[in-house]
């Protein structure tokens, strides 16, 4: 009977240290009979399914790394799976570096046994906490220029985070309402102000978001603060699998504007803001899961794609507004989502939406991620999150254009206010204060904003994080964009070419000024000063003399 069970029983290596490795191998296999749990490889009787190897401390990364790939050369095919302490430097970019298909960082038990499970599966599991921020790291010499222009952006962020703490709930006076809003605006364009006449700083200052309070509830995608990504298996259905789970957790539990500026979603009802999103994520699924069935690797994945984006808008509407309510319209009840079917433009097409290949042959194809100039298959972590990243910008975007048809349509229809809008907005005057001010933030980003971005081969990005809608610029090459604008967004860009160009001119010039005026204040004033005191001297010490 002994020699059987050591037959079918699953053997795994554990490399760590005597007393850390027999409490887990103790722990391991008294929950699971079948499990053998061994410390050195000579105690193995065949190959290992899975080898875990937990280190104390990461102070060398490039090390780790490439013990990690001697570890997996030699056991290759099992996996391997890395155990990080709980007290890391490193942030989670860094961490994610160490390629292997597990990464756990101070696990609990019930986590250590579902990954093990995940990984013999052949699947893949990331579980990482949030990084601490030191005090004292990377400490700076800076200029007083530097310093005051420093100290200037940190307390604008501290008031946006003042005002963003007592705009969130939004206080019930309208009065003190505007007051807020109005000094969030001040404070905003003093931050645009001071980095554009300055140029990008890269100083690490973290932007404003709402500060945490007892009565805010924030659900991240990963249920703390952190990375967790699990696996079932390592190809693209379980990577969009896994992007779908984490989003949809977003979604449900709730997301803040933390963008900086308006967004037309903000106008709908919580409730329905979140139906429209669930919706949407739910009709891409269903989009994905048909193209994967009837597309190849020849087919253009694009052309497809924008065929099928104005159905997918038509049935989030459906689902947000409801197959079956109706509410009066001039006299005679109205089917709401027919008729804002009826209304909406649902084949408009967003400028700033990227490439729609790079999101959908990773995930519809397997096709590698380039991350950083690496190409990495779409399993990977690094690839994972920025396909995310992708998807939640789509979903954001798309969100935003069916919110905008929804404003315009409850203009005109009074009714529907109450059903599909924020409470504040039912007044006429509130809802079209809303509309003019979106507008007015779409024009300047089409004829400012976008060609600066252009030119600066940035695109911006909306993606969802620790219960926030946040920005992300990715910088890419634009230029063939930037050759298409109109000839008035083409003198923005000229503009800032021209301030490029004239910036080491300027001052170059006012460098030599400042030289002639320290000659002549020192050499012509200073010496024709001086002469005049060597006379008053010597005329005093003459009258002295006589007297």
């Amino acid at each position: 009977m002994t020699n059987l069970a050591n037959v079918t029983s699953t053997q795994i290596l554990l490399l760590a240290p005597d007393l850390l490795g027999e409490s887990l191998a103790l722990q391991l296999t008294s929950s699971d009979q079948d499990l053998e749990v061994m410390l050195r490889s000579e105690q193995l009787t065949r190959h290992p399914v899975l080898v875990i190897w937990s280190v104390e401390s990461l102070e060398s990364p490039s090390n780790v790394q490439v013990e990690l790939q001697r570890l997996q050369e030699h056991w290759q095919p099992a996996p391997l799976l890395l155990l990080l302490p709980a007290q890391l430097r490193l942030n989670a970019n860094e961490l994610l570096n160490l390629d292997c298909p597990g990464l756990l960082q101070n696990p609990d038990l019930e986590t250590l046994r579902e990954a093990i499970k995940t990984l013999i599966g052949g699947g893949r599991v990331v579980k990482l906490q949030e990084a601490q921020k030191s005090q004292s790291s990377n400490i700076q010499t800076m200029g007083f220029g530097q310093w005051l222009l420093v100290s200037g952006l940190q307390q604008i962020n501290n008031d946006l985070q003042r005002v963003e703490a007592l705009l969130n709930p939004p206080p019930e006076h309208d009065l003190i309402l505007l007051i807020f809003e109005g000094r969030r605006r001040e404070l905003l364009a003093a931050q645009k102000l001071l980095l554009w006449l300055w140029g990008p700083l890269q100083m690490g200052l973290d932007a404003a978001v709402p500060l945490s309070t007892t009565t805010t509830s924030r659900i991240s995608t990963t249920k703390q603060n952190g990375t967790s990504i699990t696996l079932r298996e390592r190809n693209a259905v379980a990577v969009w699998a896994a992007i779908f789970e984490r989003l949809g957790e977003a979604v449900d539990g709730g997301l803040t504007n933390a963008t900086g500026s308006l967004l037309a979603i903000e106008g709908l009802n919580p409730d329905r803001r979140r139906d429209l999103l669930l919706a949407l994520l739910n009709q891409l699924n269903q989009v994905m899961q048909r193209l994967r069935q009837v597309n190849s690797s020849d087919s253009p994945l694009p052309d497809s794609w924008l065929a099928l984006q104005p159905e997918l808008r038509k049935q989030a509407i459906r689902t947000m507004a409801g197959s079956y309510v109706r509410l009066p319209l001039k006299g005679e009840l109205k089917a709401v989502a027919d008729q804002l079917l009826v209304n909406a433009d649902l084949k408009q097409i967003d400028e700033e939406l990227p490439d729609p290949q790079r999101m959908l042959a990773p995930l519809l194809l397997d096709q590698p991620v380039l991350v950083e100039g690496q190409l990495l298959p779409a399993d990977d972590p690094r690839a994972l999150l920025q396909l995310e990243i992708m998807v939640s910008n789509w979903l954001v975007r798309t969100a935003e254009l069916i919110s905008a048809e929804v404003l315009g349509a409850c203009g005109e229809w009074p009714e529907l206010r109450r059903y599909l809008l924020n409470p504040r907005l039912i007044s006429t005057r509130e809802l079209e204060r809303l509309r003019n001010q979106l507008n007015s933030q779409a024009r300047w980003q089409i004829w400012v904003q976008r060609p600066i971005q252009l030119y600066e081969s940035q695109r911006l990005l909306y993606r969802v994080q620790q219960g926030n809608i946040e920005p992300l610029l990715l910088t890419e090459p634009r230029d063939d964009e930037l050759r298409q604008l109109g000839w008035l967004q083409q003198q923005v860009a000229l503009l800032l070419e021209a301030r490029d160009a004239l910036a080491p001119q300027v001052q170059a010039l006012l460098k030599r000024i400042g030289d002639l005026m320290v000659v002549v204040l020192t050499q012509v004033l200073g010496r024709a000063i001086g002469l005049v005191g060597r006379g008053i001297v010597q005329g005093m010490g003459r009258s002295l003399g006589r007297s």
